[in-house]
């Protein structure tokens, strides 16, 4: 029954359609309905491609047999054809009683609240506590690998977030020599595949295929052309290619060091040394024998070494440009982190409380959504607080401790109102402030205006500034320079103290 399967799958087409676009017309209120809505609709279009397959396979006919079948239809005894199919179509219940027969009206409806989410997706259980539904980069594991590597700074998390897409000095502190390593590789695939996983989860509608080809085309243009940051082919003095870490080639390496020695006696003296002996055992623990191929030109040591370095190279540039793909959420998730830094364990506690409740019941906070449009609205905060990232306002002990009630007007800034001493002082370098000081003619030295908010003082003290600067360039022009009779030579104030002394 090709006929019937091909009507089978314009009917679903049709239904896929309709599904698609009763969802994009929704406005979904928070982040995890519209993560929902987008991972169910690109489950549509998924379906959609699966199924324009199997329809172009259709009307191909390759083996001829829709083609049989309208012709068997169309010539014969429509009747008994007709009956011939529905025999077909009992027998097959008989045998399979309990198959069940899907209804394309009700499989593509929308879920009402509490009800499972279209081709198995779980949004909840898809991000990580840390993530906060796609908002946020968790790079804690991560994290602790890179502060495992050899030979890297100890950094933070926060400075972490900042530098982990940079792989050269003086952010990156390991050699590219060490970086050939299986841990520095491991980490820096592990690093790449999280990325990417994230951009799929969060961007479920993006074509992620034409982006990660783009990102593959780049760096071939980048490594045809010798231009990847950190893996330019280096050349030595002979014109041979190879590392410059392996020296010009005329002395001795140590490879332990990465040093080269022109004397022999001078290299062997160096092997009892102190620093050799430290340098030796740290590279034995980090698992580098120290042991490398010639590399001739040419050989296949060198090529071997090239493509161990393109490998390196090609994860390094995937996770600078998932990194940039993903800078809002890399913002976000440092503020976010410097948010919970700065909060009491007992506010963390009851931050995950609710983030628990919220996941645990996501119908009844969407069903209150829909009941009361306004509930967003009507916060209680009788003292005007400022809001938080949440919404809500910010703790009192908190508006105290920061100093928000207080004002500070600046005149300079056309009488703007500040919040908090904080603020204040933030301004005086902002670019308002500075605006201001150049309306007014103050164009250098701003930094000595600092606490000045009246116009007038700031001209008062402008005008101090100017007149210093016009004596002081007076005095050093019109120095008069006198000599006397032995041809000493000296200011004209001191030659008259002299003469007056009797002296000269």
């Amino acid at each position: 029954m090709v006929v019937e399967e091909q009507r089978y799958i314009h009917e679903d087409l049709e239904r896929l359609e309709q599904a698609i676009a009763d969802r994009v017309v929704e406005d979904p209120r928070s982040i995890r309905d519209r993560l929902a809505r987008d991972h169910e609709v690109a489950h549509f279009l998924n379906r959609i491609e699966e199924q324009s397959i199997r329809l172009i396979d259709i009307y191909k006919d390759a083996d001829g047999a829709r083609e049989k079948e309208i012709q068997s239809i169309s010539t014969g005894d429509q009747f008994e054809e007709f009956y011939k199919q529905l025999e077909e179509i009992k027998d097959f219940h008989r045998r399979y009683p309990n198959e069940p027969v899907e209804n394309l009206e009700r499989a593509y409806k929308r879920r009402q609240p509490g009800e499972s989410e279209a081709g198995g997706m779980d949004i909840d259980n898809m991000f990580t506590g840390e993530e906060g539904f796609g908002q946020f980069l968790d790079l804690t594991k991560l994290h602790d690998q890179y502060l495992n590597l050899p030979g890297v700074k100890r950094l933070t998390y926060v400075q972490y977030l900042d530098v982990f897409d940079a792989f050269t000095p003086p952010q990156m502190s390991i050699k590219r020599s060490n970086k050939l390593s299986d841990r520095y590789f491991r980490y820096v695939g592990e690093l790449a595949g999280y990325l990417e996983e994230l951009i799929k989860k969060v961007r479920p509608l993006q074509d992620l295929g034409k982006l990660f080809a783009s990102f593959d085309a780049q760096f071939e243009q980048q490594w045809t052309m010798n231009g990847v940051p950190g893996w330019t082919e280096e050349k030595t003095e002979n014109d041979t290619q190879g590392p410059r870490t392996e020296g010009s080639g005329e002395g001795i390496w140590c490879t332990d060091c990465e040093k080269e020695f022109k004397n022999e006696n001078v290299y062997k003296n160096h092997l009892t040394g102190k620093k050799h002996i430290r340098a030796a055992q740290a590279k034995k623990a980090n698992g580098d024998s120290g042991e490398k191929p010639a590399t001739p030109a040419g050989g296949a040591a060198s090529v071997t070494h090239r493509l161990k370095e393109r490998a390196v190279a090609e994860r390094e540039h995937r996770v600078r440009s998932l990194a940039n793909a993903l800078a809002v959420e890399r913002q976000a998730t440092r503020i976010n982190v410097e948010r919970k830094q700065g909060m009491t364990e007992r506010e963390r506690q009851m931050e995950l409380e609710a983030l628990l409740a919220e996941s645990e019941n996501p119908g009844e906070a969407r069903g209150a959504d829909q009941s009361d449009d306004e509930g967003e609205d009507r916060i209680y905060n009788p003292l005007k607080l400022p809001l938080a990232w949440d919404g809500k306002p910010i703790p009192y002990w908190l508006y105290k401790l920061h100093g928000l009630g207080v004002e500070y007007p600046c005149e300079i800034c056309g009488n703007f109102v500040y919040m908090g001493r904080r603020a204040f002082d933030k301004h005086f370098s902002e670019a308002l402030h500075i605006f201001g000081l150049k309306c007014l003619g103050i164009t250098s030295n701003t930094n000595l205006f600092r606490e000045i908010t009246q116009i007038e003082d700031a001209i008062r003290l402008w005008e101090k500034l100017e007149h210093d600067r016009k004596k002081e360039r007076d005095n050093r022009d019109n120095v008069v320079q006198m000599e006397d009779a032995e041809g000493n030579v000296m200011p004209e104030r001191i030659y008259l103290d002299l003469q007056k002394q009797g002296i000269l």
